[in-house]
Formats: structure tokens, C-alpha cells, sequence
């Protein structure tokens, strides 16, 4: 086996852009690309400005959203999250979306992960931050949200996990997260 050093060999030059929608969320395009065999080849991608998703616990518990997603037809059980506006930045988005979701403040928020949900298709790149220390209030849903807060016993999310009550990416990662962390797993 070869191991290179450089990813050259790996790069797709963008030849050519087409817009094929542009909306509130996302916006799609159609790229015409080189591959690095000099071949023409075509790629959909869905832009998005970003997300925050947050881990938020008690000395007993996760807290979690439970919504339907018209894209999926059903309700998930996922943990709190929104897109990043464009003049935000993502610690204030996170924050904001705590209040929203949970009613909660946090004294801190610690940055965990950033990763990309889908890089085969989108750029959108979710920041995982970790809620510490909160305390509750009143939620401030936005008036196109409708979600109920859910309080999950910590010794109960590895066999609600396995039991497929989580079936979100994002949420998956962050269970995952806190399990490892904390010797759960």
C-alpha cells in the first residue's frame, strides 16, 4: 500500500455553477466539475448556513425536543438544535436556542464537536456544544415551533439507543458523546 502525503490526487475542480433554488433554509446548485481523471462530472449540493445542537444534562438526566419533522413524517425524539442566523455567531445561536427549546440558561457552554450531517450532498456543519450547569425557566418557542421538552433518566440512554428511540443524527452523536465521556460505555 501507498500512502500519499498530498491530497491532490483526490481534488474536483469547480468548472461551472447553475442555481437551482434558493430558499429561507437552503440553497441548491448544480456544480459542473473536473475529477482528478480530467473527466466532467456533475454534483447537487445543498448549502446551509449551519447549526448548533446542544447536549443538555442534569446530575440525573438528558434533556431532549420531541417534534414532528415533516421531512421524515414522524415525530423524533431529538436533542435541542436550530440554524445559525447569518449575523451569529454560533455560541450566540446555542445559547439563544437553549432559552427557546428548554427554558434553560447555562453558566457555560463548552464547544464539544463540529461536524458535517451529510458531506456527500450538503456543506451544513453542526456545532455540538455541552450545556453545564443550567437552570430552567420558560421556553420561548418561536411561533412556528411546536415541541415538548423530554427528561430522559441518564442510566436509561443506552437501551433507549438501542431500542431505536433515537433516530437523528446529531442527537446520536451527542448520546454517544456523553456516554464515553462519563463511563457509561
Amino acid at each position: 500500500m501507498v500512502i500519499k502525503l498530498s491530497n491532490e490526487h483526490l481534488i474536483e475542480h469547480t468548472k461551472s455553477s447553475e442555481d437551482i433554488y434558493q430558499g429561507k433554509i437552503i440553497d441548491v446548485k448544480r456544480l459542473t466539475v473536473e475529477l482528478p481523471n480530467e473527466i466532467e462530472a456533475y454534483r447537487e449540493v445543498v448549502y446551509h448556513k449551519g447549526a448548533v445542537a446542544l447536549i443538555v444534562t442534569d446530575d440525573e438526566a438528558m434533556y431532549f425536543v420531541r417534534q414532528f419533522r415533516v421531512s421524515t413524517d414522524e415525530v423524533l425524539l431529538e436533542i435541542p438544535a436550530g440554524k445559525i442566523e447569518s449575523d451569529e455567531h454560533p455560541d450566540e445561536t446555542a445559547r439563544k436556542e437553549l432559552k427557546e427549546e428548554t427554558g434553560a440558561s447555562a453558566e457555560s457552554l463548552e464547544k464539544i464537536y463540529e461536524f458535517y450531517v451529510s458531506p456527500g450532498f450538503s456543506n451544513e456543519l453542526i456545532y455540538l456544544y455541552h450545556a453545564h450547569n443550567i437552570q430552567f425557566s420558560d421556553m420561548a418557542l418561536e411561533d412556528d415551533e411546536f415541541l415538548d421538552l423530554v427528561k430522559v433518566p441518564l442510566k436509561d440512554l443506552k437501551i433507549r439507543m438501542k431500542n431505536g428511540d433515537f433516530r437523528d443524527g446529531k442527537t446520536l452523536v451527542a448520546i454517544h458523546h456523553y456516554l464515553l465521556t462519563n463511563g457509561y460505555l
